[in-house]
């Protein structure tokens, strides 16, 4: 059985999902696809092998925090305090960066992988792991309705 703390934990990632999605079902279970793929946890900060670091719930890579720091206007310091913190930022950036790549690629599934890696057999990999993913969260009705971006 979870523990009390594990389970206001997961509520408070589950709400800031919610929000981050703004109301779109196909955001919302995208951004659960990436969540159950990335497992992270509210002050996660895991080191990679290339150096770089993946943080909080979304597991973002710190290769975005300047980027992100530039788009909110806050220090490096500050936006990779509030990734691992904070799961209603870190989840409205995995936000940023999927619909960031759903533009580049126009394409769903590369934006998936795109989320991930910019390498393409890592991005192929990753993106049939969360499609698994989705499927079991939400059962296989779940790609009947076509991904729209926005």
């Amino acid at each position: 059985m979870a523990a009390p703390e594990d389970v206001q934990e997961e509520q408070r990632i589950a709400s800031c999902i919610r929000q981050a999605s703004m109301g779109h079902a196909w955001l919302e279970k995208t951004l659960w696809g990436l969540r159950d793929q990335e497992a992270g946890w509210i002050g996660a900060e895991v080191r990679n092998s290339n150096g770089s670091h993946d943080l909080g719930p979304l597991q973002i890579n710190s290769w975005w925090v300047p980027r992100i720091a530039a788009k909110v206007g806050h220090s490096e310091l500050q936006v990779r305090h509030w990734l691992r913190f904070d799961p209603c930022f870190n989840a409205e950036a995995a936000r940023w960066i999927f619909l960031s790549g759903l533009r580049a690629a126009k394409d769903y599934w590369a934006a998936i992988g795109l989320y991930h890696s910019p390498i393409m057999w890592r991005q192929r990999r990753y993106s049939g792991s969360v499609a698994r993913l989705m499927k079991v969260r939400f059962g296989e009705s779940v790609f009947h309705e076509p991904m729209r971006s926005q």
